[in-house]
């Protein structure tokens, strides 16, 4: 019988490309609602005042505030899912220890489920059991990569960045264009930044360009309408 080694620090490896486009991807989305959060308020405030510091202040304290949101749901995020996958490859590790045979009989079923024969298959899964039979028991059943744990610091200061960058696009038209191009500069600014996050969000996402394009300028031009006549009944 194989000896399984349990490894107690797994090796620290570069970002697989998959990590790296969902990190990107969630950047996209947290800049996609900043600027919706921080329009909607600005249109809300705007269309009830005419005081500018006060459209800037609400404006201001949205941003950070929608920041911090988007940072802490995502620190707890990304930690569930660390810890997650933590406990999988302890129950694994665990199984591997209790019961070899049947790890190995996993491999080698999922080799044949992919057209692999049944002896190609076996040897195939003794290699990699042999070679590293933790990492291969969660790959071939979890999809994971042993050792790849995104950092919830990180995602979130990621989601902070990207929040907060995505609300100065209607903040800074708004309060700083003059006063008779503040609606239609902030308008402009919305509707050009959430068409680029649909335009990326698409292609990180292999997903139809001109459909997430749309969806999200239709999108920004309803939160803007919708805010705007809450102002106004203000």
């Amino acid at each position: 019988m194989m000896k399984v080694i349990k490894p107690t620090v797994a090796p620290k490896r570069k970002m697989t490309m998959a990590e790296r486009s969902n990190t990107l991807r969630a950047g996209v989305l947290g800049a996609n609602d900043g600027i919706l959060t921080v329009v909607g308020v600005l249109f809300s405030v705007a269309a009830a005042t005419t005081n500018h510091f006060t459209i800037f202040i609400a404006g201001l304290a949205d941003l950070l505030a929608c920041a911090f949101s988007m940072a802490s749901g995502e620190y707890a995020s990304v930690s569930s899912q660390k810890d997650t996958e933590r406990a999988v490859v302890a129950k694994e590790a665990a199984l591997l220890e209790s019961n070899f045979a049947a790890e190995l009989a996993n491999v080698t079923a999922y080799y044949q489920a992919r057209g692999v024969t049944a002896a190609t298959a076996t040897e195939i899964a003794q290699a990699l059991m042999e070679k590293d039979a933790l990492g291969t028991v969660i790959r071939v059943k979890y999809d994971l990569e042993l050792g790849h744990y995104m950092s919830p610091w990180q995602a979130a200061f990621s989601s902070l960045v990207a929040a907060a960058s995505g609300g100065l696009f209607p903040l800074v038209a708004m309060t700083l264009a003059p006063a008779a191009w503040a609606w239609p500069s902030t308008i402009a600014a919305v509707t050009l930044s959430v068409a680029l996050t649909g335009f990326l969000s698409a292609k990180l996402g292999d997903g139809l360009v001109k459909t997430a394009i749309i969806r999200n300028i239709l999108v920004g031009i309803i939160t803007m309408f919708i805010h705007y006549y809450i102002g106004q009944w203000m």
